[in-house]
């Protein structure tokens, strides 16, 4: 993951972002018209947000029900020491665990939070006992397994006439 330069996002800026956050497959014609730019500069513009890491990627969305994964677990992760060296040996090691859509750092009574969809009870069995409380440094686990998905989004809330940069 590049990180993005420091300068400032300017309106057009701000209404690419925000456009292709809506529609990642918005042709460079139809982003054009929206931002008020022909295509050329606005494509020139987009390569720059790629180039300067603020697009980070495109993908598809799949519904996870369709693919057999209509569990969404997030578990909290206590280790037996806090170190760089734990620390790394968890985070290594929890990446290559194909279940994990998420892990972060956290403060509070946990070490990290993860966020993981399976398809049933049996696989999040798995998932705690044969994973996660086998990774280094686990001490302990705390489990909340999701009834109902309120809302999930990765969109973030961008506003072209109220810049945050």
């Amino acid at each position: 993951m590049k990180s993005h330069q420091k300068r400032k996002l300017d309106k057009i800026d701000l209404n690419i972002l925000k456009t292709l956050q809506e529609n990642g497959r918005i042709s460079y014609v139809d982003l054009a018209d929206i931002v008020g730019l022909s295509t050329t500069p606005c494509m020139e513009r987009v390569k720059r947000l790629e180039k300067d890491g603020l697009i980070q990627g495109y993908y598809a969305r799949i519904d996870p029900q369709a693919m057999g994964y209509g569990m969404l677990v997030f578990v909290e992760i206590s280790l037996s020491y806090q170190s760089p060296d734990a620390f790394q040996k968890f985070n290594q090691a929890v990446a290559t665990l194909p279940y994990v859509l998420e892990c972060h750092l956290v403060s509070g009574d946990a070490d990290f939070l993860i966020k993981a969809r399976i398809a049933d009870m049996s696989e999040y069995r798995a998932l705690l006992g044969e994973m996660l409380l086998t990774l280094p440094g686990v001490k302990n686990s705390k489990s909340y397994i999701v009834m109902e998905e309120v809302k999930e989004s990765l969109s973030l809330p961008i506003n072209p006439n109220q810049p945050r940069y």
